[in-house]
């Protein structure tokens, strides 16, 4: 986890000394909607959200690369159901990812300009929850437990995870904008090598940036 920082702390105040005056910073949140991506088909989706700042360093007039850091709630649910017996497992990772996005920005007149972009990340995931709810016969179920982080046995999730980020919106010229991204993990984050357990993240938001 310190590395990891540390990596954005060298990351962020070389762009900025690159960037000389022309560096702007940015704000974006709202809403996500992942799921896993499995060897047998695909997790149903859960909701969560997301929080990112991020700094704008141009590199021309249209182009600028954009590290950030950046909040973000994962997971996915499943459900089953056999006789009188249903359980649904819903799984919430909070997870603190470095985004490095090449965004291209195209401009539309004096009112602002269409954004769009893409660049690797690199997550590492802070805590989980497994919550279970449903019916065991006559008896109703409602429980949760921790989300074991680790590469063993025991462990459910891989705690390091690196993918690929897309993201595309329109800024107006006061800064306000409007986002749409999906995040497609590229780390297995299954302990064991016989399964496979990627993200699958789709968010839609707001944000400003100046």
């Amino acid at each position: 986890m310190k590395k990891l920082l540390l990596s954005a702390a060298i990351l962020f105040g070389s762009l900025g000394a690159f960037a000389q005056g022309g560096l702007g910073y940015g704000l974006r949140a709202g809403v996500n909607i992942p799921k896993y991506s499995m060897e047998n088909g695909s997790s149903e989706s859960n909701t969560g959200f997301f929080v990112t700042g991020y700094l704008d360093a141009p590199v021309s007039p249209y182009f600028s690369i954009q590290p950030g850091l950046s909040l973000q709630n994962k997971g996915g649910k499943w459900s089953e159901t056999n006789n009188n017996n249903s359980i649904a497992v819903k799984q919430s990772i909070m997870s603190l990812d470095i985004p490095v996005n090449l965004v291209a920005k195209l401009p539309t007149g004096g009112s602002g300009n269409f954004f769009i972009g893409a660049g690797p990340y690199v997550g590492f995931a802070l805590s989980g929850k497994n919550k279970f709810e449903g019916n065991l016969g006559d008896s109703g179920l409602k429980t949760e437990e921790d989300v074991k982080f680790g590469s063993g046995d025991g462990d459910e999730l891989k705690r390091t995870d690196f993918g690929v980020n897309f993201l595309a919106g329109y800024q107006l010229t006061n800064g306000f904008q409007i986002n749409a991204g999906y995040g497609l993990g590229l780390t297995n984050l299954a302990p064991n090598s016989n399964f496979t357990t990627k993200n699958r993240v789709w968010s839609i938001g707001i944000g400003f940036g100046l």
